[in-house]
C-alpha cells in the first residue's frame, strides 16, 4: 500500500505553492521524501500550461493589476485556467513506479477523487472523453450523471499535471464555493463552447475548502491504494518553509 503525507496549507498565493513544488518534487526523485499531498487553495491567478494559447486570456495586463489577479506560466499540460479562493487545489506529489507508470490511469485517478467528492454533496459528476479532460455536470440531470451527457455540460473541476521520471506535480482544482465570474477572463481549458460551475452554484451548501481537502483524502485513498496520515503543524510549517 502507498504510504501518502497530505498536508492542509491553507491559502497560498500561486508562486510560492509552484517553488515549494518544484523543490518536493527533486526531493522524491531523490529519495529524500516519501510521497506528499498538497492540499490549499489559491489567491485570484490564471495559469498557463505547456500548450496554452495566449489568446485565451481576454484581460489585459492593466486590468489583472488593478483585480488583483496574478498569471503565471507553468510547466503542466494544458492550456489556460483560473485558480480562486472556495477552489480546493490539490498537488500530489507521487512516485508512480514502479506499478503506475500510466499517465492516462493517473489523470483517470485523480478525476475519480473529484467525482467521489462532488457525490459526497448529492452531485452526479462524470467523465468525458480524451479532448475534454476534467469532472464535468449535466446541467439538466446534476444530481445523476447520465449515461448520456446531454449539451448544457459545465466543468467542475479542471486536470493539469506534469511528470518527471514518474514522479507528479501539479493535479487538480475542484471549484467549491469558487467565485465563477474569475472564468470570464479566459477561455477556461480552451474550451469556448462549454460552461464553469461549482458547487455553490449547483445550490449546494458548501463547507470551507480545508473541509474539502479532509474529505478528498478517502477518495484519494481509495483511488490510489493508499495510506494518508495528515502532517502535523510543525511539518506543514517546515514544508512551508522550503518555498
Amino acid at each position: 500500500m502507498r504510504l501518502v503525507t497530505a498536508a492542509w496549507l491553507g491559502r497560498m498565493r500561486y508562486g510560492d505553492a509552484h517553488a515549494l513544488q518544484e523543490t518536493l518534487l527533486q526531493a522524491r526523485m531523490r529519495g529524500d521524501i516519501g510521497d506528499t499531498l498538497l492540499l490549499l487553495e489559491h489567491e485570484p491567478v490564471i495559469t498557463l500550461g505547456r500548450g496554452a494559447d495566449r489568446s485565451h486570456v481576454m484581460i489585459s495586463p492593466e486590468q489583472r493589476t488593478r483585480l488583483g489577479i496574478e498569471l503565471y506560466d507553468t510547466g503542466r499540460g494544458g492550456d489556460v485556467t483560473y485558480h480562486g479562493p472556495g477552489q480546493l487545489v490539490a498537488y500530489p506529489i507521487f512516485d508512480l513506479a514502479p506499478d503506475r507508470c500510466d499517465v492516462r490511469r493517473y489523470v483517470a485517478d485523480l478525476a475519480r477523487v473529484m467525482v467521489g467528492l462532488a457525490g459526497e454533496f448529492g452531485v452526479g459528476a462524470g467523465v468525458l472523453d480524451s479532448k475534454l479532460v476534467g469532472v464535468w455536470v449535466d446541467l439538466d440531470s446534476p444530481q445523476v450523471w447520465p449515461e448520456s451527457p446531454g449539451t448544457r455540460l459545465a466543468k467542475l473541476g479542471a486536470i493539469g499535471v506534469r511528470l518527471s521520471r514518474w514522479v507528479t506535480m501539479h493535479g487538480f482544482a475542484f471549484n467549491g464555493s469558487t467565485d465563477l465570474s474569475g472564468y470570464r477572463w479566459i477561455v477556461p481549458c480552451g474550451i469556448a463552447d462549454k460552461g464553469v460551475t461549482s458547487l455553490v452554484s449547483l445550490g449546494v451548501e458548501v463547507p470551507p475548502v480545508e473541509e474539502l481537502a479532509r474529505r478528498s483524502v478517502g477518495f484519494f485513498e481509495r483511488a490510489f491504494e493508499a495510506d494518508i496520515t495528515w502532517a502535523t503543524g510543525e511539518q506543514v510549517e517546515e514544508l512551508v518553509a522550503k518555498r
